[in-house]
């Protein structure tokens, strides 16, 4: 008897993206890439060595394709029309400067990438000033999460021949053969049932995390509209990781505190008096990948993060909550809230979810990219700026990115639910650097 052939499908937190790609604008991340740029360089030429070095990740030359009602999730399929030029594009900055370097990506987050090519788009930005240029790189969510971005640029950077421009034949499946696969695959999630239900226990106790049903009604949880901006900080992340491990904290708890206490001081400025925040933090259920095995894995959990009272009790209180959080399967809350999502989209009723939740207020992503610097084609990456998304009624999200030496926020909002964005990130700036000037008495 002839085997099934492998059959590569989004997995069940692939498709939480797909789900919520739903709202009004769709579930797109990634990255700007500042490069050093020479005097006399050639777009054309860098241009076509991005585009070999793209197409050297198998997973940037497939598309996502639906299946036939009872046949399982959809299924990566190779491109064989792929063709990079249809992805990656060369422009001068318009106006010089990272603020048009933002502008661009902010457009390119919220323009929907075609479904009947592979899920990701790039522009090279030339002229961004007279020695730097930028690429920003937008992919689908359901394509990978921010560690198998990461994988992504390291391969980039690693990439010496790039892609041989083979286009290889697309594989039909017919339903019979993925609707047996499909069954499979469920008759395997049977024996699997007591691990997966011992998972999902753990993700109902990272989900009870904030101690209530709700969180404050805030004008932050409000309707978003199709366009996105960005806002930009910078700090050095040793300082910031001293800081840190003198009182007891990591990073991350640092960038939770200064968060929460930025949301009290923008929302005092609306008039609204709010002493504690609920941020949905995600988690990797992995430290690294490969270019091979992308996807997701990863998991959301809410805390409860006090914006009020004295700046090291406040650290004390957010690290000592993290730490808790880190005792439990990593990734585990996707257990209970996948299928709360496919069953809400299975009845029409995930956008009306998501648009009128109250149970966080932000997201916030923290990601540690490389400590060393890298290069692309010959061009020294000097900085990355993480692009991170929103989704239903959260009209501000953090994406959080360490790199050679340098912590990057980037702050993307609504302008319309939040046209005080500069003011959020100068608060930030602030809270965070109080933070990072105290020290234990």
């Amino acid at each position: 008897m002839t085997p099934i052939q492998h059959v590569d499908r989004v997995s069940a937190e692939d498709m939480m993206s797909l789900d919520a790609d739903i709202g009004s604008a769709p579930m797109q991340v990634g990255a700007i890439l500042m490069l050093s740029a020479e005097s006399g360089d050639d777009p054309v030429n860098l241009q076509e060595s991005l585009a070999l070095r793209l197409g050297a990740v198998p997973r940037l030359r497939q598309r996502l394709v639906s299946v036939p009602f009872g046949c399982g999730r959809p299924i990566w399929a190779e491109d064989s029309g792929f063709d990079p030029a249809h992805h990656l594009g060369v422009i001068a900055c318009p106006a010089g400067g990272e603020e048009a370097v933002l502008s661009i990506a902010a457009e390119m987050l919220a323009a929907p990438l075609s479904r009947d090519r592979p899920l990701w788009s790039a522009k090279l930005i030339t002229g961004v000033s007279p020695e730097q240029s930028a690429l920003v790189f937008v992919f689908h969510h359901v394509l990978t999460d921010g560690i198998g971005g990461l994988a992504v640029l390291e391969a980039l950077a690693a990439a010496e021949d790039g892609w041989d421009g083979r286009r290889e034949p697309e594989i039909t499946y017919s339903a019979l053969h993925l609707a047996i696969d499909a069954a499979r695959s469920r008759i395997n999630a049977l024996a699997r049932l007591p691990a997966a239900l011992r998972t999902a226990a753990a993700g109902a106790s990272e989900l009870r995390q904030t101690g209530k049903p709700r969180a404050a009604r805030t004008s932050l949880n409000r309707p978003t509209g199709p366009q996105r901006t960005l806002a930009v900080l910078r700090c050095d992340v040793e300082a910031v990781r001293t800081a840190a491990h003198l009182q007891g904290a990591t990073v991350n708890d640092l960038i939770l505190t200064s968060v929460a206490t930025a949301l009290h001081r923008l929302l005092l400025a609306r008039g609204e008096d709010v002493e504690e925040f609920v941020i949905s933090v995600l988690f990797s259920a992995r430290r690294n990948t490969t270019i091979t095995y992308l996807g997701n894995r990863s998991g959301i959990i809410p805390v409860t993060v006090p914006a009020v009272g004295p700046a090291k009790g406040r650290v004390a209180t957010v690290a000592a909550t993290m730490r808790s959080v880190k005792q439990r399967p990593p990734g585990a809350s996707t257990a209970i809230i996948g299928p709360i999502s496919r069953a809400a989209a299975h009845l029409g009723a995930y956008r009306f979810v998501i648009d009128h939740q109250h149970l966080v207020h932000t997201f916030v992503t923290n990601l540690r990219g490389p400590e060393r610097a890298l290069a692309i084609a010959g061009r020294p990456v000097t900085g990355i700026i993480p692009l991170g998304a929103i989704s239903g009624n959260v009209t501000v999200a953090f994406a959080v990115l360490s790199y050679a030496g340098a912590l990057t926020i980037t702050t993307i909002a609504d302008p319309e639910a939040c046209p005080d964005l500069i003011r959020l990130r100068d608060e930030l700036s602030d809270a965070l650097e109080a933070l990072v000037a105290t020290r234990r008495s």
